[in-house]
């Protein structure tokens, strides 16, 4: 069984920063694409930052020069700093895998629970 755990959200002022991580755990036999995405109240989930995993990385418009996205392979980590935040970035981020489990032996989506993140004006 896999699991995704995100951690590091919270309330920060306009202007700060934050540090996500996802952790990634279970019978996993390959990472393809993990990515992080966002859903604001009364909004549809949108794509923030994606990496591969031959290190390729792709930004949504909004946060391009503000948001670093990053992966660890060896410990099957993801992690998105976020600087510069502002009120309009105010949602909850979720970490996606594509990834390849022993369990089902394909490839398949996985999502975490999701973490809060509030940015105050």
């Amino acid at each position: 069984q896999v699991r995704l755990v995100e951690s590091g959200g919270g309330l920060v002022q306009a202007g700060g920063s934050l540090r996500l991580s996802c952790a990634a755990s279970g019978s996993i036999f390959s990472i393809n694409a993990m990515g992080w995405y966002r859903q604001a109240p009364g909004k549809q989930r949108e794509l923030v930052a994606v990496a591969t995993s031959g290190g390729k990385t792709n930004y949504a418009d909004s946060v391009k020069g503000r948001f670093t996205i990053s992966r660890d392979n060896a410990k099957n980590a993801l992690y998105l700093q976020m600087n510069s935040l502002r009120p309009e970035d105010t949602a909850v981020y979720y970490c996606n895998a594509n990834l390849f489990a022993l369990d089902t032996r394909g490839n398949q989506d996985y999502w975490g629970q999701g973490t809060q993140v509030t940015v105050s004006s």
